[in-house]
C-alpha cells in the first residue's frame, strides 16, 4: 500500500461516487459514502443509527484487526442497506447519470459482470444528504415500521461485510484516544444500496454438518417433539420446491443426507420469527453433543447438495428471507441469527475496486 501511494498509482478525489454494477440483465445501483463509526454499534442490543442485521461473531474480528491495524488504506467490500421505498436517495442520481463524470469502468472476473463509478458533485451530494436526513426523521421512521416515535432510528443496516465494519469500529475504538476525534480512521468506506432496488436479490445461507455420527432426524424429533413432522421426498428438486412454496406460521426446511436422502422438516408453533432462528440453536447443540464435528455456512443450492452427498455429511437447506421482512424484524427484534441471509450469490458480491486512506 505504501509503495502504491508513493508511486501515485491511485487517482484521488473528494465526494461521493455513484456505482453501477451490471449483473446479467440487472443493474444494481449504489453510492459510495463514508460512515461515521461513532454512530455504529455491532452489539446484540444495538440501537445506533448504523446497525447490524445479523449477530456479530466477535471471535472472527482478531485476524481482521491484525490486517487493518497497520494498513494505510481500506479496500471495502461492505454493502449497507437503506429503506427508501419512495426512491429519494440513490435513484435521482441514477436518473442523471449522463451528467456525471465517469471515474472508472471495467469488466469483472469469474462471472462478476461489470462495474462503473461516477463522480457525484457537491450539489447532488447535498441532495443525497437531505434525502437521508428525511429518512432518518423519527416521525417518518415510526410510520415506516409501525413503532413509537421514541424508538431509536436505524438509518443504515448492514447487508454484507458486517465483520469488516465491526473490525473498523474495533480499530477506531482502540486508536481514537491517541489520534483524536478528527482522524480518517473514524470513518469507513461503504457502498449504500436501497433495499428496494429490484436488482438486489437475497439468497439463503445453508448449513452443512460434517462427519455426522448421530441420527439427525431422531435428534430433531427429540428436540422439537410433537411439533416436528418429517417427510421424505424423491429428489433434491422436490425438496427445494416444497420448502420454497411453504407459507404459514410453521417453519419449513430441507434435509439432505446422509447420502442421497432428501427430507422436508416442518416445525409448528416456532418461538422465533425465522426458520434459521428456530434451527440454529438445534444445530449448535447437535455439534456440542458430538453429533457432528463442526458446521459450515454454504452459499448456493448446488454447492450444498454436492457437499451433502458425502455419506459423512448432512445439509440443512433453508428458505430465503424476504427483503420486505428484513429491516422490520431488525428494528423490532434486534439483529437476526448469524449467517441468516446473503445479498445475492458469490459472484454478485462487491469487488475490491475503490480504496480510502485511513492513516
Amino acid at each position: 500500500m505504501r509503495s502504491y501511494l508513493g508511486d501515485r498509482m491511485f487517482v484521488e478525489r473528494d465526494g461521493a461516487v455513484y456505482v453501477e454494477r451490471t449483473l446479467g440483465n440487472r443493474v444494481r445501483r449504489g453510492l459510495l459514502l463514508e460512515l461515521d463509526l461513532e454512530q455504529y454499534d455491532y452489539g446484540s442490543k444495538s440501537a445506533s443509527p448504523i446497525r447490524p442485521t445479523e449477530g456479530t461473531m466477535v471471535e472472527r474480528l482478531a485476524p481482521r484487526i491484525e490486517v487493518r491495524r497497520g494498513a494505510e488504506l481500506e479496500l471495502p467490500h461492505i454493502l449497507v442497506l437503506i429503506d427508501d421505498p419512495e426512491r429519494t436517495v440513490i435513484e435521482p442520481i441514477a436518473a442523471e447519470r449522463g451528467a456525471l463524470a465517469k471515474l472508472y469502468a471495467t469488466d469483472l472476473m469469474l462471472g462478476g459482470g461489470h462495474v462503473a463509478g461516477y463522480a457525484v458533485d457537491a450539489g447532488r451530494g447535498e441532495r443525497v444528504t437531505n434525502a437521508l436526513r428525511a429518512l432518518a426523521s423519527p416521525a417518518a421512521f415510526a410510520r415506516r415500521y409501525g413503532v413509537p416515535e421514541a424508538t431509536a432510528v436505524m438509518l443504515f443496516a448492514m447487508g454484507d461485510g458486517n465483520h469488516s465494519l465491526a473490525t473498523a469500529k474495533a480499530c477506531w475504538e482502540s486508536a481514537k484516544g491517541a489520534v483524536g476525534m478528527d482522524h480518517p480512521s473514524r470513518y469507513a468506506l461503504v457502498e449504500v444500496v436501497n433495499i428496494h432496488d429490484p436488482a438486489l436479490e437475497f439468497s439463503p445461507i445453508h448449513r452443512l454438518l460434517f462427519a455426522v455420527t448421530a441420527d439427525i432426524r431422531a435428534a430433531m424429533a427429540e428436540a422439537f417433539g410433537s411439533r416436528l413432522s418429517c417427510t421424505d421426498l424423491p429428489t433434491a428438486a422436490a425438496m427445494r420446491e416444497h420448502v420454497n412454496a411453504a407459507r404459514g406460521p410453521s417453519h419449513v426446511a430441507g434435509l439432505i443426507g446422509p447420502g442421497r436422502r432428501f427430507s422436508v422438516v416442518e416445525i409448528a408453533d416456532p418461538l422465533s420469527t425465522l426458520a434459521v432462528g428456530t434451527l440454529q440453536p438445534f444445530v449448535d447443540r447437535f455439534v456440542e453433543r458430538g453429533g457432528a464435528t463442526h458446521v459450515d455456512y454454504v452459499h448456493g443450492d448446488d454447492t450444498l447438495e454436492r457437499l451433502a452427498a458425502d455419506a459423512r455429511n448432512v445439509g440443512l437447506y433453508l428458505p430465503a428471507l424476504g427483503k420486505s421482512d428484513l429491516l422490520r424484524m431488525v428494528v423490532r427484534e434486534g439483529p437476526l441469527p448469524r449467517k441468516t441471509f446473503s445479498m445475492g450469490e458469490a459472484d454478485e458480491k462487491r469487488f475490491y475496486v475503490e480504496a480510502r486512506r485511513i492513516r
